[in-house]
């Protein structure tokens, strides 16, 4: 199984250890293009800091994320699970997991990136400010950026199990799963169930507790049918059909009475 996730906006501070290392970093067909980003970036915000902050739509008061920037080849890394915060991340719970889930989540959880592309939380990375939403002056926009590298890397990454997408709309513009790929892939909406309304607070929260029930369990789902089944096991409410064509991702939809 393969699970992909967003990243969070906010981030925990770097690490004190040695500072990045991109040839170090899991799925090594993405190294070259990580490179690109990260000179831009870096290059970005040693200059005109306003400029800095407008292109990478930072306010007033996150002046000082341009200077994290800035400083991102030599900031100490530390692995991706603990940089990552905020609400999903908060939910999944990743340092207070067991051995066994935390290998479990070493395997299986990859978060989508607008500086890394995709990395897993193992990696270790610096604290950095930039969205896949970004547009840089020399590359372009980051979503389409990188569509190439991804689609020559995360079909083989996905290996033959399910695919489990909890990315937002921006990161899922990154890499699409297509073909056979496509078929063994699950989408999932989480939704208010007295509204069937998506509470963006409380989407993130479900899908985090979500992923850290199949972990938890050691659940192996190998399709999105048998996810569906594992996940009413665990005591979720799924709605699902399969698609109606092959080559389809398979869409859920997750109801919770409460939103928390």
């Amino acid at each position: 199984m393969l699970v992909l996730l967003p990243p969070s906006e906010g981030k925990a501070a770097s690490g004190r250890g040695a500072p990045l290392r991109t040839e170090s970093l899991s799925l090594p067909g993405l190294t070259a293009a990580r490179e690109e980003v990260l000179t831009e970036l870096v290059d970005l915000c040693s200059g005109d800091e306003d400029k800095a902050r407008e292109v990478l739509g930072l306010s007033e008061v996150l002046r000082g994320e341009v200077a994290k920037n800035r400083e991102l080849r030599t900031a100490g890394a530390r692995p991706a699970g603990e940089i990552y915060t905020g609400v999903l991340y908060d939910a999944l719970g990743l340092a207070s997991l067991d051995a066994a889930a935390k290998r479990r989540a070493a395997r299986s959880l990859l978060v989508f990136s607008g500086l890394w592309g995709a990395v897993r939380v193992t990696d270790r990375i610096p604290s950095y400010r930039c969205s896949m939403g970004v547009r840089l002056p020399g590359l372009g926009a980051l979503g389409a950026y990188w569509r190439a590298p991804m689609a020559q890397v995360l079909p083989e990454a996905a290996g033959s199990g399910l695919v489990l997408d909890l990315r937002s709309a921006a990161y899922a513009a990154a890499w699409k799963p297509k073909g056979e790929v496509a078929g063994r892939t699950a989408t999932v909406r989480v939704l208010h169930a007295p509204t069937r309304k998506v509470v963006s607070h409380f989407n993130k929260a479900t899908k985090g507790r979500m992923v850290r029930s199949l972990l938890t369990a050691g659940a192996v789902p190998k399709d999105p049918a048998e996810l569906v089944e594992a996940l009413r096991d665990l005591g979720y409410v799924v709605e699902a059909a399969a698609p109606a064509r092959a080559g389809t991702a398979w869409a859920l939809n997750v109801l919770v009475d409460e939103v928390h």
